[in-house]
């Protein structure tokens, strides 16, 4: 399972010898076994490179089990390096040669289907989920006091009682403000041990409410939404539900980001749009937010010097007057040197913030 510990690791590699990286769709709902080792060897047939052929085709042969729905494999035998990982989300598949691992699509990955907590709630307790790119990572249960409703009249009917909700003691009222403290607590580190990213809550909308609000506002920022199902829902509905939840959330933040980075740019403050501005943001490490239509990919050029990236064919330098090397795809180098800067990178899943773009944008530190 890929973390981001296993990201960083790809994104600092680089080697004098070239690397190749394989993405393998093996998805047992559209294909079989046999289809996918067919796939895999024809996309195989051009790449020269024979000692990495071999690992990539005994790794599929002898170490996948194909239970998984996608893998990406990277492997640069003279340095001695491969790395292989097994996906619970579907990748296209497809093939790439560098002298750096091809991350794009991991990068996608993750921030589409990375770091999810789920907190589904009732009055006397909470089962916990931590998500990771479509798998459950993690999962916990808490429970509270039980709580018994009685069977008359609202908490007003009892003497000497004012007020509360229908059907409750003050004593029950009490008792589910407690586990609710309790639940919010314990959720707390639950999110914080799993470092998530976002946030779904799932159960009525009474206790959903609750619940979010006895959360630290540093967890509430996080909540993208919630949803209705019960306590006994299996974690493939839970799961199901999230995604859903998480996939709208994605696309109005979207939306909203690529907005800022058109509105910046027009006035020319705060953000820049296509590729060449954008590449010379990232040169003089101004990017907080690299925005890029998911797909894109162009080829350019990198300074062997100082590595400023460059769509066009330039003579020498501007910065630093050394020559210019081609390479494949700036638009997969530009991720990778805005992710080692500390930026973050957002690789845009909705159509229409993808056709308001146009291509490439950021929105800048200064």
């Amino acid at each position: 399972m890929l973390s981001e510990t296993n990201l960083q690791e790809l994104l600092d590699f680089r080697s004098e010898h070239p690397i190749l990286s394989v993405y393998l769709n093996t998805d047992p709902t559209l294909g079989t076994d046999a289809g996918y080792r067919l796939e895999l060897r024809n996309m195989l047939k051009s790449v020269d490179l024979a000692e990495d052929v071999t690992a990539v085709e005994r790794f599929f042969e002898h170490s996948y089990d194909w239970t998984g729905r996608s893998v990406a494999v990277f492997s640069c035998a003279p340095a001695g390096f491969f790395r292989a990982y097994p996906l619970a989300v579907v990748v296209k598949s497809r093939v790439r040669i560098n002298n750096t691992p091809h991350v794009k699509p991991l990068v996608n990955l993750l921030d589409f289907y990375g770091g999810y907590g789920v907190a589904l709630v009732d009055k006397q307790g909470a089962r916990l989920f931590y998500f990771h790119l479509g798998e459950l990572r993690e999962q916990e249960g808490v429970l509270g006091e039980s709580v018994r409703h009685v069977k008359r009249g609202g908490a007003s009917s009892f003497p000497g009682r004012r007020g509360g909700s229908a059907g409750r003691t003050r004593h029950q009222e009490e008792l589910v403000e407690h586990n609710m403290k309790d639940v919010a607590e314990f959720a707390s580190h639950f999110f914080s041990e799993n470092n998530v990213r976002r946030i779904v809550l799932a159960g009525s909308e009474e206790n959903v409410s609750m619940f979010r609000g006895h959360l630290p506002k540093r967890w509430q920022s996080l909540v993208m939404g919630s949803f209705s199902i019960s306590m006994n829902a299996s974690k493939d509905d839970v799961l199901s539900h999230t995604l859903e939840i998480g996939r709208q959330a994605e696309f109005q933040s979207e939306s909203r980001l690529v907005e800022s980075v058109i509105t910046g740019a027009a006035k020319k403050q705060g953000a820049v749009m296509h590729l060449d501005s954008t590449l010379r943001g990232i040169h003089d490490g101004r990017v907080q937010t690299l925005v890029v239509r998911e797909g894109l990919r162009s080829p350019g050029y990198q300074c062997q010097g100082c590595g400023f990236l460059t769509a066009h064919a330039l003579g020498n330098c501007p910065f630093c007057s050394k020559q210019f090397e081609q390479i494949p795809d700036a638009v997969e180098m530009a991720i990778r040197v805005v992710m080692k800067q500390g930026g973050e990178v957002e690789m845009l899943q909705s159509p229409d913030a993808s056709e308001r773009l146009g291509d490439i944008g950021a929105i800048l530190r200064y």
